[in-house]
């Protein structure tokens, strides 16, 4: 805030506050904000006119599609949605996959709560064993307040 010295009243040091705003540099800010950009946008627009030729890009090939194996609770193991046996997991997704890169895939698990620990790592070693490194467990999603 702003003070003001006053030679009456209250002695020979006596300080005033001023409580009225002082606008001036606001409107020149303002001002030459305003001048700038008045400038300044003529020069981003181009002036010369161009024919540009149509571009012709090659159509982009669809991502895969994501693979889910899903575990059931008694150890009953799918591959999408076909059943398949703990160990043929590997060798049957690399049948699916054809030639694309293994280490490139990224492969979703789901596995029933109730799973038990050692079926879990029989799919896990398939997969590594196939060369599928990129591994995702897919969990359910809870409302947390």
């Amino acid at each position: 805030m702003a003070a003001k010295l006053s030679g009456g009243g209250g002695g020979k040091y006596t300080v005033e506050q001023n409580s009225e705003i002082n606008v001036t540099p606001f409107v020149d800010i303002m001002l030459v904000l305003l001048i700038i950009f008045m400038v300044a946008a003529p020069l981003a627009a181009p002036s010369v006119e161009v024919k540009l030729p149509r571009a012709v890009a090659p159509l982009a090939p669809n991502p895969p599609t994501p693979i889910y194996i899903s575990i059931q609770g008694n150890g009953q193991a799918y591959l999408g949605d076909g059943a398949v046996e703990l160990d043929q997991i590997g060798p049957e997704l690399t049948a699916q996959i054809g030639r694309r890169n293994p280490a490139d895939e990224r492969i979703f698990i789901r596995a029933d709560r109730t799973t038990r620990y050692g079926d879990f790592m029989q799919v896990m070693n398939s997969l590594q064993d196939n060369g599928f490194y990129s591994v995702a467990l897919v969990g359910e999603d809870t409302d947390v307040q």
